[in-house]
């Protein structure tokens, strides 16, 4: 019987655009920069958007809420995620994570259930729209240097306040669907364990550089629950396609050099094959059949536009069994077969 999120991710929905680019997480863009990005997604079809309010600390969904406010709101699929709320200050500190971000705001780490439950009413509002498709439990990972006292105390807290009210909200109608969205498996696995999710947002842990752990732990786990999975940042934050950063957070300029050797066996397979290494990325974090979505972050119509034909390009079977052969893919791992967009 399907779940909740299989119901939600028809076909049409099944590629999204994500929100981190446009909260000026890596380099500046300006609001009418974001505008052409979102109305290049929209023109080309794309109809699922995963924002967050730590995107820019607000900033990502104030943009993504200026286009979408102006959408038929059955016409796309949105999620966003709880655990942190902000508050405006004139000595805001901003700046210390976010310092391409304007942001007038102070972040308060709050993973309780009026937490979870101010956390949605916040994105509403800021996005100007009527509910919420998903909410994913944002940052439960150990990677995450802001847990005032380590994100097991934090999961925690959650699993008490945030996830029970998220249970709530599902049943109001607030929200359709919810899980966690994180960059390591812990909260996967324990959240399937100790409550109800419908789809977690898996980011960062099934790209081709990293997928061993979810081939093995987290897809059979999930599948055992009938919980499905959304994957993000397929390409480790660009690093894939050639961005001198791997994955997120403060020292991500940090890559280690088993890492940078993949990538260098990767892309010249790539090259043996006349393939495109981010088109072939994207396809295969997108072909596992626990994964019901794909969100890609892009901070362009031009990227936008790239990724989204990616997407319907063809890849040659010799290229994937010429990468198992070198064991650069898990035996186990799934083979894209056609495009999902």
């Amino acid at each position: 019987m399907p779940n909740r999120a299989e119901q939600i991710f028809q076909p049409q929905f099944k590629f999204g655009l994500g929100g981190v680019p446009l909260g000026n997480e890596f380099n500046k863009h300006t609001d009418k920069e974001a505008e052409a990005t979102l109305e290049a997604a929209w023109a080309l079809g794309v109809r699922y958007y995963d924002v967050a309010p730590w995107y820019g600390f607000g900033l990502a969904e104030r943009r993504f809420g200026h286009f979408l406010h102006n959408k038929n709101r059955a016409d796309y699929v949105l999620s966003s995620k709880v655990g942190k709320l902000f508050k405006a200050s004139k000595d805001n500190r901003h700046a210390d994570v976010f310092p391409l971000s304007d942001s007038p705001n102070d972040l308060i780490m709050d993973y309780t259930a009026d937490g979870a439950r101010r956390s949605i009413e916040d994105s509403l509002q800021r996005m100007g729209v009527s509910h919420l498709d998903i909410a994913y439990v944002h940052d439960l990972s150990p990677d995450f240097p802001y847990h005032p006292n380590g994100w097991e105390e934090s999961y925690e807290i959650a699993r008490k306040g945030a996830f029970p009210a998220l249970t709530k909200m599902r049943e109001e109608g607030i929200i359709r669907a919810w899980g966690v969205g994180v960059n390591t498996p812990f909260a996967i696995l324990k959240v399937i364990e100790d409550a109800d999710p419908d789809v977690c947002l898996c980011a960062r842990q099934y790209s081709l550089i990293d997928h061993a752990n979810a081939v093995e732990q987290v897809f059979p786990a999930v599948r055992a629950k009938n919980v499905s999975l959304v994957i993000g940042s397929s390409l480790n934050a660009g690093f894939i396609s050639g961005s001198p950063r791997y994955n997120y957070g403060p020292e991500n300029f940090k890559i280690s050099p088993e890492a940078i050797e993949k990538r260098d066996r990767l892309k010249a397979t790539a090259g043996r094959h006349g393939v495109d290494l981010r088109t072939a990325a994207l396809q295969f974090s997108a072909a596992a059949s626990e994964a019901v979505g794909l969100v890609v972050g892009a901070r362009s119509d031009a990227q936008i536009t790239e990724d989204y034909n990616s997407m319907q390009a063809k890849i040659p079977t010799e290229f994937w069994e010429d990468l198992r052969q070198q064991n650069l893919i898990h035996q186990d791992a799934a083979l894209p077969l056609s495009p999902i967009a």
